[in-house]
């Protein structure tokens, strides 16, 4: 009797796991958000607010939708450095990949669990990282992903047919270049003296 309920228990458990009725608590994904506007549903500040995702607003989920509404709401309170920051942040948004967006999600997900502390070395680690010139940033990030850095491309081999290219070696003065040099007299010398002490010679 008592492994018949055993074995009705775990085949009733793998029942509900298989169809999703198992989940006890409901996050993100269990509530269904009612549908948003569509982008022609807007008003026109919200459109203004969030001009950068127009092109894509009708294909998000109701969910996301939901969440750049509340961001629109909150836009006109913000300063204007941060509104600009804000627009360039969604155009960023915009131009990524779904899995960038994904592992954005995930980012934010586990920055948002640091306590402040954590938090604040993070951003202190970013913008020593953000000011490393791109040369070094390239080197880190070969590094980060375990692939080996690029080699630097080979030099051409120097190809010569001759030492070195043909050049006159004297300034021509109307003479015939094929005329042999003439001959300088030598330079007079001085005689070597010895120098007494405490004289420059």
């Amino acid at each position: 009797m008592a492994k018949q309920q055993i074995a009705g228990g775990v085949i009733l458990g793998l029942l509900l796991t298989a169809t999703g009725w198992a989940q006890t608590a409901a996050g993100p994904s269990m509530v269904a958000t009612p549908p948003q506007p569509g982008w022609s549903e807007l008003s026109v500040p919200q459109k203004i607010i969030l001009a950068p995702l127009s092109g894509e607003w009708d294909s998000l989920t109701p969910f996301r939708q939901k969440k750049w509404l509340g961001i629109a709401a909150r836009f006109p309170s913000l300063g204007p450095g941060e509104q600009r920051r804000l627009q360039g942040q969604m155009q960023k948004w915009r131009r990524l990949t779904p899995e960038e967006r994904q592992t954005a999600r995930e980012n934010y997900k586990t920055v948002s669990r640091l306590s402040a502390d954590e938090r604040q070395g993070l951003k202190q680690k970013w913008e020593e990282y953000s000011s490393l010139p791109e040369e070094e940033k390239e080197k880190l990030k070969m590094r980060a992903s375990g692939k080996p850095p690029a080699p630097l491309p080979a030099l051409p081999a120097a190809t010569f047919t001759r030492p070195f290219p043909k050049m006159a070696l004297r300034p021509s003065l109307g003479m015939d270049e094929t005329a042999p040099a003439p001959i300088l007299p030598p330079m007079k010398s001085r005689p070597a003296t010895a120098a007494k002490p405490g004289e420059r010679i």
